[in-house]
C-alpha cells in the first residue's frame, strides 16, 4: 500500500482504512461575506482529501464493474473511473482540460433544502413569494425559534436546543476534484476544493463550469465565480456575478444548473421553476418568479441577459457545432403528458409556469383548470394552442439530467454529430443514456433518430473528457443522498476506434498553451476537428484585439474549412460588442453564399447591436433560407433598426403562421423596436397571422391597447389577447373590456370564457356581478362553464388570492358582503329551477358560500324533491352552511335518504353537543346496527368533533366490539382517531393491543381495508405531492418509470399493494428493481430482477444471457432502494387506503 502526504498544513488528521487515506487539515480562516459583483474570501474549511492507492483501486473496480448490470450499445465499452468513496452524491460534473473530473456535492438536500410535496401547507404561501427575500422571510417566519416544539421535526444542527431558522444555515455544499496521479486510468485521489453556501435560502449547488482561470457553482440565491488565488488547488476568492435566483420552495431538484460556456465568450446558466427575481452586477433588475429561465453573462457578470424563459427544469443544455442550443425539458407530472425536446432561442418563451403545478388546487375557493394541460401546452404545435410560447420539438424522455454533445473527436465516427442526454428515473434498472440526432426543418428541427447508449447505473451529471471518453457521473440508487456516488468511463470499443489518432492530437491540444501559440498555428486550430479546440483558439485570438481580428479575416478569406469561418465569426463577434468598429468585415458576410455564414454574421451583428447592419439585414427576411430569415429578423430588432418594420410585416404576413420560430423572430424584432402606432393598427389588417403577431407583440409590451383585439372576428384571436390581458404579471387597465367580453354570446372557447369569467370577479363591479349572474342563467352555455361562474360568484366577497385561470399570485380581495349578498338574491330563484343537477349544486354552494337565506324553503323542498343524490347533498351542505333554524329535521331527513352518500353527508353536520348522552349513544347504536360502512365512518369523525365526555363511554363499547371482532375492519382508520381524539390512554392501549405489532407495514394496517376508490383514483391521477401518474401508467395513460398498474388488483393481494406503499423496496416489481446476492458458496451476484418465483430468480447482468439462480443457493438477498419513496412519509394513512382500494379494482 502506498501512501504519501499530499499536502502541508499546521495540522492533519490521517484515517486510513481499506486502503482508503482520508486527510482533514485544521480551517485557516474566518468566514468572509459576500456581495454582488464584488470579490470575497470563500470560508476556510479544513482541508480534506480521499485517497484510494492503485492496486485497491483496481480490484474495488473490477469487483463494483462485475456486480453491476450494466447494458452497452454494440461498439461500446464501459469501465469505472472512480469508486464510491472518491464521488460522494455527485450532482453537476465538470472536466477540466487535465482530464480532473470536478462535482458538486449537496449536503443540504435532506435538512436544508425543502421540497414542496412534503409541505403541503406551503403550497398557497411559496406560490405568493416573489423574491428570495420574500423566502427568507417565509422561512424565518415558520422556523422563528418560538415555534421550536412544533418544528421539532426540523434537525437542531447548530446544536442551540432550539429547532429554527438557523439550522438552515449550517450544513454547506461542496466541489470535489478527482484525479488519475497514476495515469492507470482509475482516479485514486478526490479533494474536496470548496466547502461553502450556507445561508438560510442557499438550494443545492446544481450548475458547474470549470475553467483553466476560475470555476463557476450555481447554487441559489447566486452564480458565483471563484478563484484560487494562491495556487494552492483550493478555491479561496468568489464573487457573485448575479443574484435572485430560488424565490419559491417548490419541488426539489428544480435550482440552478447547465452552466456552459457558450460560442459567444459568455456564461450560460439556468434554474428550474424555483424562479428568479433576478439582479445583475449593474443593478438591472429581471422578474422571472414562477419559471424557469436562461441567462447569459461575460464571466465578470456584465451583459447580463435573460435568453429564454418559461422552462421548467431543463437540467443541462447544450450547444451543438453551430451554436444551436438544445435541451431537453423535464414535465409537470400530470396524466397523459411527458418531457419535451426543445430548441431553445433567444427570447423565446417554453411556456411554463410553476403556478401550474401547485397552489390554486389546494385552495378550496379555487378550482381544479390547468391551463398547462387543459390547453395542450405540453404538446408539439397542436390546433388552437397558445401563439405566445414555443412549443416542444417533441415529447421524449423521462427525467433529463445530463447533456452533451459530441465535439467532433469523441468516440468514434458513428457518434459524431450526436448529442447524448441522461434519462434519470431514481432507479439505475430504467435510468438509461439515450444518443439522438437533429436535422433542420424550417427554421427549427425534427429528431434525426435516436439510440439507448447505456444502462444499470443511475447517471446524473455527463461529460466528454479530454481523451474523447464519455465520464458518467453516478447517484447509485434513489433519490436521496447517501454519502457514496461513482464514476464511470464510456469509450469504443477497439475495433470501433476509428478516431485514435484524432482523439490522441486533441488530448495534446488540449493542454497546449494557446497565449504562446502564433497567429498561423492558431489559424490553423480554428478549422480542427473538434470543436473545443477550435472554441479555445477563437478565444485566444479574442483576447488579441486588432491582431486576432486579422487572423479571423483570414479565416474568413478561405472556404474550405465552413467552421473555421463560423468561429471566425463568433470571434469577430466577441471582439464587436467591445468595439463596434470590429464588425467591419461582418457586414460583406450578409451577403455571403453559404446561408450558414449569412446565419452566424447576422446573428452577432445583432448580439453586439452594430447598427449600420440594420439596412443590409433587411433582404435576409425575403431569404430562401428560413434559418437565414430567423436570425436576420432576431438582428433586427436588437441593431434597432425601425425602419425594418414593414419589412417585418411583410415576412409574417408570407409565413402565414406555417413556422413558429419564424413567427417568433419576427414578434421579437418589433417588441425591441417599440413602433407601437404601425402596430397598433394591425387591428384592422384583414390578414389574421398580422393580427395574432400584434397581439404577441402588446402583451411583451403590457399595452393595454391589445383590448382592442378582444373583438376581433376571429376567436382564436380573441383568445390569445384574453391571455395576453389576465394571465402572468396581466395588464390590469384591460381587464374590464375582457369581462365585457362574457357577454357576447358569440364566443365558445373555454380558455377565453374562463378568462373573462375571472376578469369579472378581479374587476370586482356591480355590472361585472351581474355579468356573471346573467352568464351563468344561460342555458346554452356549457354546464362547466356556467358552474364555474357560480363558483367565482361564491366568492366575490372574498376570492381565492389566486387566479382562478393560471394560479399566478393576486393578493387579498375583501368586498362587502352584505352588498353582495343583496345583488344576487334577485338571480337566485330562477337559477334554483334549473333542470341540470351540476346548477343547481353550484347555486347551493354559491348560497352557501355568501350566506344567501332568503331561500332556504327552496333548498329544502330541492332536498325533499330532487332525484339527484348529488343535488340533495348540496342541499343539505347549504343548509348546514346556512344555519338552517330546522337542521335538526333536515338531518333526520338526511339519514334516512335511500342514498348513502346523502346520508353520511347529513352525519357529517350532526351537532353531537346539542344530543344528550343517551340520545347520542342511540344513533350510535342504529348506525352501527343498520349502516353501511361509509356511514359508520362518517359517525365516527363525527364522534371526534364531539367533546370525550359524551363520546368516552360509546367509544369503550366499539373498542369491545372490535377486540371480539365485531365490527368491520374497514372503520378500523376512524375508530383509532376517534379514541385519539379523546385523549384517554386506556381506549389507546385497549385498541392498540388488538391491532399487529411491529413497524412499517404493521403500522399501517389501518389502510389496508374501507377506502374510497374513487379518492384513490383522484390522489393518483392529480395529486403532485405523491405524483404517481408520473411514474405509472393504467391502461397506457400515465409514466413508464415505474410498472404499469393497469391489472394490479389481480396480480398482488391488497397486503401486497399496501406493502408496496409503505416499503417500496421489500418488494421489486420485475424490470424495475436491482437486487445483490449473496450466494450460499460466497459468490455475489447483482443484477435487475426480470423474473421471479419460488423456485428461482432470473436477473439481467452485464452478462449476454440471463441469469438464472436458485433460491435454494441463496445466503442472502438484498433488495436496492427503489426509486420510489416510501409512501407513508408523503400520504396520510386516510390516502394510503383510498390507494389501496383504488389499485385493488384494478382487475
Amino acid at each position: 500500500m502506498n501512501f504519501k502526504r499530499l499536502y502541508r498544513s499546521p495540522r492533519a488528521l490521517y484515517i486510513l482504512a481499506a486502503g482508503i487515506v482520508i486527510i482533514s487539515c485544521a480551517k485557516l480562516a474566518p468566514m468572509g461575506t459576500s456581495a454582488l459583483g464584488t470579490s470575497v474570501p470563500v470560508p476556510a474549511e479544513p482541508l480534506e482529501v480521499v485517497k484510494e492507492d492503485g492496486s485497491t483501486a483496481r480490484i474495488r473496480a473490477k469487483e463494483i464493474k462485475e456486480s453491476v448490470a450494466i447494458e452497452l450499445a454494440d461498439g461500446l465499452q464501459v469501465d469505472l473511473w472512480a469508486s464510491d468513496s472518491l464521488a460522494p452524491d455527485p450532482i453537476a460534473m465538470s472536466i477540466d482540460d487535465k482530464g480532473r473530473v470536478y462535482l458538486t456535492r449537496t449536503n443540504r438536500q435532506k435538512n436544508s433544502e425543502f421540497d414542496i410535496r412534503g409541505h403541503r401547507n406551503w403550497m398557497t404561501p411559496s406560490i405568493g413569494l416573489q423574491s428570495v427575500e420574500d423566502r427568507r422571510a417565509f422561512l424565518r417566519e415558520t422556523f422563528d425559534p418560538a415555534k421550536s416544539k412544533e418544528n421539532e421535526w426540523l434537525k437542531d444542527l447548530n446544536e442551540d436546543g432550539s429547532h429554527d431558522w438557523r439550522d438552515l444555515a449550517v450544513e454547506k455544499d461542496e466541489v470535489w476534484r478527482l484525479e488519475d496521479t497514476d495515469n492507470d486510468g482509475i482516479a485514486d485521489v478526490s479533494t474536496r476544493i470548496l466547502s461553502d453556501f450556507f445561508e438560510e435560502i442557499s438550494d443545492v449547488a446544481g450548475a458547474l463550469l470549470v475553467r483553466a482561470k476560475d470555476v463557476f457553482v450555481g447554487i441559489a440565491p447566486d452564480m458565483w465565480r471563484l478563484t484560487d488565488t494562491n495556487n494552492d488547488g483550493i478555491l479561496d476568492q468568489k464573487t457573485s456575478i448575479a443574484h435572485g435566483f430560488g424565490v419559491h420552495i417548490g419541488f426539489g431538484g428544480h435550482g440552478m444548473s447547465g452552466a456552459v460556456e457558450g460560442p459567444d465568450g459568455r456564461i450560460y446558466w439556468g434554474i428550474g421553476d424555483i424562479g428568479a427575481n433576478l439582479t445583475d452586477v449593474k443593478g438591472n433588475k429581471y422578474r422571472y418568479p414562477n419559471e424557469g429561465v436562461i441567462v447569459r453573462a461575460n464571466p465578470d457578470g456584465t451583459d447580463f441577459e435573460v435568453f429564454a424563459s418559461g422552462l421548467r427544469n431543463t437540467h443541462e443544455f447544450v450547444f451543438d457545432e453551430y451554436g444551436n442550443l438544445i435541451s431537453s425539458d423535464n414535465d409537470g407530472d400530470h396524466p397523459g403528458e411527458s418531457e419535451r425536446l426543445v430548441y431553445i432561442v433567444d427570447g423565446s418563451d417554453a411556456g411554463w409556469r410553476s403556478n401550474w403545478q401547485y397552489g390554486k388546487y389546494t385552495d378550496p375557493k379555487n378550482n381544479d383548470y390547468k391551463v398547462w394541460m387543459d390547453e395542450q401546452m405540453f404538446k408539439p404545435r397542436q390546433e388552437g394552442q397558445a401563439a405566445y410560447f414555443i412549443p416542444p420539438i417533441q415529447n421524449f424522455h423521462n427525467g433529463p439530467t445530463g447533456m452533451v454533445y459530441n465535439p467532433g473527436t469523441a468516440l468514434g465516427s458513428d457518434w459524431k454529430n450526436k448529442f447524448f442526454l441522461v434519462e434519470f428515473r431514481g432507479n439505475p434498472a430504467n435510468s438509461p443514456i439515450w444518443s439522438f440526432g437533429l436535422k433542420p426543418s424550417g427554421a427549427s428541427f425534427v429528431l434525426d433518430g435516436e439510440q439507448k447508449v447505456f444502462s444499470g447505473i443511475l447517471p446524473t451529471g455527463i461529460r466528454f473528457g479530454p481523451d474523447g471518453a464519455l465520464y458518467v457521473a453516478d447517484w447509485l440508487n434513489g433519490w436521496d443522498t447517501k454519502n457514496t456516488g461513482r464514476v464511470w468511463r464510456l469509450d469504443v470499443t477497439d475495433n470501433k476506434n476509428d478516431m485514435k489518432a484524432l482523439r490522441q492530437e486533441t488530448q495534446r491540444l488540449m493542454l497546449l498553451d494557446y497565449a504562446a501559440q502564433n497567429d498561423a498555428a492558431l489559424l490553423g486550430y480554428l478549422a480542427n476537428p473538434d470543436m473545443r479546440i477550435r472554441q479555445k483558439a477563437q478565444f485566444e485570438l479574442a483576447m488579441r484585439g486588432k491582431k486576432g481580428a486579422a487572423v479571423f479575416e483570414k479565416a474568413l478569406a478561405q472556404k474550405d474549412n465552413q467552421l473555421a469561418r463560423v468561429h471566425a465569426v463568433w470571434g469577430l463577434g466577441q471582439l464587436a460588442r467591445a468595439d463596434k468598429s470590429a464588425a467591419t468585415p461582418l457586414l460583406a458576410l450578409l451577403k455571403d453564399n453559404d446561408p450558414e455564414i449569412v446565419t452566424q454574421a447576422a446573428k452577432v451583428l445583432g448580439d453586439a447591436a452594430i447598427a449600420e447592419a440594420g439596412p443590409l439585414l433587411v433582404p435576409l427576411l425575403a431569404s430562401t433560407s428560413p434559418r437565414v430569415q430567423f436570425f436576420g429578423a432576431q438582428a433586427l430588432g436588437r441593431v434597432d433598426y425601425k425602419a425594418s418594420v414593414p419589412a417585418l410585416l411583410k415576412m409574417i404576413e408570407a409565413n402565414q403562421d406555417k413556422d413558429l420560430y419564424l413567427r417568433h423572430a419576427a414578434v421579437m424584432a418589433l417588441t425591441r423596436l417599440g413602433q407601437r402606432e404601425p402596430i397598433i393598427a394591425l387591428a384592422d389588417s384583414p390578414d389574421k397571422s398580422l393580427r395574432l403577431a400584434a397581439v404577441l407583440v402588446l402583451r411583451r409590451w403590457s399595452d393595454e391597447n391589445v383590448r382592442r383585439f378582444l373583438n376581433d372576428k376571429d376567436e382564436y384571436i380573441v383568445a390569445e389577447a384574453a391571455r395576453a390581458i389576465n394571465d402572468d404579471m396581466s395588464i390590469p387597465g384591460a381587464l374590464p373590456d375582457l369581462a365585457a367580453t362574457l357577454s357576447n354570446t358569440r364566443f365558445k372557447s373555454e380558455p377565453l370564457l374562463r378568462r373573462a369569467i375571472n376578469a369579472n370577479l378581479r374587476v370586482g363591479g356591480d355590472a361585472q356581478l351581474q355579468a356573471l349572474l346573467d352568464f351563468a342563467k344561460r342555458k346554452e352555455v356549457d354546464k362547466e362553464l356556467r358552474t364555474e361562474a357560480l363558483a367565482a360568484l361564491g366568492t366575490w366577497a372574498s376570492p381565492s388570492v389566486l387566479d382562478r385561470v393560471d394560479g399566478r399570485y393576486r393578493g387579498v380581495i375583501k368586498r362587502d358582503p352584505v352588498a353582495t349578498r343583496a345583488k344576487v338574491e334577485p338571480s337566485i330563484a330562477a337559477l334554483l329551477q334549473d333542470a341540470q343537477p351540476e346548477i343547481l349544486v353550484a347555486t347551493a354552494d354559491m348560497m352557501g358560500n355568501l350566506g344567501v337565506t332568503a331561500y332556504d324553503p327552496k333548498l329544502v323542498e330541492l332536498l325533499g324533491k330532487s332525484s339527484s343524490p348529488d343535488v340533495r347533498a348540496a342541499m343539505l351542505t347549504a343548509l348546514g352552511t346556512l344555519k338552517y333554524k330546522n337542521m335538526e329535521s333536515v338531518i333526520k331527513q338526511g339519514m334516512s335518504d335511500a342514498d348513502e352518500n346523502v346520508r353520511a353527508r347529513a352525519l357529517s353536520m350532526m351537532d353531537g353537543s346539542t344530543l344528550s348522552s343517551a340520545a347520542l349513544a342511540d344513533v350510535v347504536n342504529t348506525i352501527f346496527e343498520k349502516g353501511s360502512v361509509k356511514e359508520q365512518q362518517q359517525m365516527l369523525r363525527t364522534l371526534s368533533t364531539i367533546p370525550a365526555a359524551k363520546t368516552e363511554p360509546i367509544l369503550d363499547k366499539l373498542v369491545t366490539r372490535m377486540e371480539n371482532k365485531e365490527l368491520s375492519p374497514n372503520i378500523s382508520l376512524e375508530l383509532t382517531e376517534a379514541v385519539d381524539s379523546t385523549k384517554s390512554e386506556r381506549l389507546r392501549s385497549r385498541l392498540a393491543s388488538s391491532k399487529p405489532k411491529g413497524e412499517g407495514v404493521a403500522n399501517f394496517m389501518d389502510a389496508l381495508t374501507g377506502g374510497d376508490a374513487q379518492q384513490g383514483r383522484r390522489y393518483f391521477a392529480t395529486n403532485s405531492t405523491g405524483q404517481c401518474v408520473r411514474c405509472h401508467a393504467i391502461n397506457g395513460r400515465g409514466g413508464e418509470v415505474g410498472p404499469s398498474l393497469t391489472h394490479i388488483g389481480s396480480t398482488l393481494s391488497r397486503e401486497k399493494l399496501l406493502e408496496a406503499l409503505v416499503e417500496p423496496s421489500a418488494r421489486l416489481s420485475p424490470g424495475f428493481g436491482t437486487v445483490m446476492l449473496t450466494l450460499k458458496d460466497g459468490q455475489m451476484v447483482t443484477g435487475i430482477l426480470s423474473e421471479e418465483s419460488p423456485q428461482e430468480l432470473i436477473l439481467k447482468t452485464s452478462e449476454a444471457e440471463p441469469l438464472k439462480v436458485p433460491v435454494a443457493r441463496i445466503a442472502k438477498r438484498e433488495n436496492l432502494p427503489s426509486s420510489m419513496p416510501p409512501m407513508g412519509y408523503i400520504m396520510s394513512k386516510r390516502e394510503i387506503r383510498d390507494m389501496v382500494e383504488f389499485l385493488a379494482s384494478l382487475k
